[in-house]
Formats: structure tokens, C-alpha cells, sequence
């Protein structure tokens, strides 16, 4: 197992790689949509050298890949929406499913955002999968997978700008708890926001 794993990273550094990054824009955008589709890949890595051979247009990088995610997105969410239901109920009762889809729908936009936002090893296809069982409308799904996406790599362009390719490993160490800190502001925001809202609907 070890030498066929070998193989396959001697093969992807030495063949697809450098066919993949000699595609420019629409390598970006491909490889994205197989990443959120089906086959995991480093994304953050390709982009990451895309974007630091192509410093001047590192905009077109990140918005093509948010895009393709985005796309990509409606295999899993699919898959949900077909029949997830029933694997769900398979593993979990009624009332926790119940809850689930209760939390999900109440924040929908980020529900998925956030996942987006965040690197690997976080279980996005499961947020995605997810998003398809509860019915989450398509087009609010795709744009908070973009959202979430464009603010990921944008930052991460902004360090691979500063500090170079490297900076990918800085992501992968330290974004998902300032993300994760992050979720937690907006979310608390949102309700602070609507307690605010509801005050001042009660007082008129």
C-alpha cells in the first residue's frame, strides 16, 4: 500500500500537477469543481501555487475556484436532497434529526459559510450532504458555498502575496480556530441583532 501511495504522489507532483497549473483560470476552476464534487484534492496547495506564479490576477484565481466549489457543491447537495433523509434517520432518531433541521434552517446561509470558510480536515461534502437533506433552496446554498469560499482563499492569497506558497501550512494551523472564533461573532451579532429587533417591534 505504502509503494502505491508513492506512486500516486510521484504521478501527481511530477504529471498532473504541472498539466493542471498549465491550464491557468479554468485549472482553477475545474479542479475546484472535483474537489467539491467527488475526488478530495489539495486545493488550497494548487491555488496557492496558481497564485504565486500569477500574482497580478490572484483575483481571478480565487473567484474562478469559489465558483467552481460552488458548483461542484450540487453533487453532494444532490445526493442529499434525492435520499438523505432516510440515511440520516438510519443513524439518528426522529427528535435529533428533528433538531437538526431546526438549527439548519434558522441559519441557513451559515450553516454552509462557515464549513466553506474553513480548511480541511473539516467535513465540508457532510455540511453539503446535509444542506440537501433539510432543503436548503439551491441558489442561497451555492452563494454562501461561494461566500464562504471567496473569503478562504482570499486570505489565503493575501498570505501566499506576503509570505509565499508556504503560507498554505499557516492556514492549515491556525485558520480554523480564527474562523471558527469568527462563526462564533457573527452568529452571536445575528442574535444580539434580532433580540434588538424584537425589542423595538415590542415597545411600538
Amino acid at each position: 500500500m505504502k509503494a502505491f501511495l508513492a506512486k500516486v504522489l510521484a504521478k501527481w507532483n511530477l504529471i498532473i500537477l504541472p498539466a493542471i497549473l498549465k491550464l491557468g483560470f479554468w485549472g482553477a476552476f475545474a479542479v475546484s469543481i472535483v474537489d467539491a464534487s467527488s475526488i478530495p484534492v489539495p486545493m488550497d496547495a494548487i491555488l496557492a501555487l496558481y497564485v504565486w506564479k500569477d500574482q497580478p490576477h490572484w483575483w481571478a484565481y480565487v473567484l474562478l475556484a469559489s465558483v467552481g466549489s460552488a458548483i461542484g457543491g450540487l453533487v453532494p447537495y444532490g445526493i442529499g436532497r434525492a435520499g438523505g433523509e432516510l440515511f440520516l434517520l438510519k443513524r439518528i432518531n426522529r427528535e435529533r434529526f428533528d433538531q437538526l433541521r431546526h438549527r439548519f434552517e434558522k441559519q441557513e446561509f451559515w450553516a454552509m459559510a462557515i464549513p466553506s470558510m474553513l480548511p480541511p480536515p473539516t467535513p465540508w461534502k457532510a455540511f453539503a450532504f446535509a444542506a440537501g437533506v433539510f432543503e436548503m433552496r439551491v441558489v442561497l446554498y451555492m452563494l454562501s458555498v461561494f461566500a464562504g469560499r471567496i473569503v478562504r482563499w482570499g486570505i489565503l492569497s493575501v498570505l501566499v502575496l506576503k509570505l509565499g506558497p508556504g503560507a498554505v501550512n499557516i492556514v492549515a494551523h491556525h485558520a480554523r480556530t480564527a474562523f471558527a472564533a469568527l462563526g462564533v461573532l457573527i452568529v452571536v451579532g445575528l442574535i444580539a441583532w434580532w433580540m434588538k429587533r424584537k425589542r423595538a417591534g415590542a415597545g411600538a
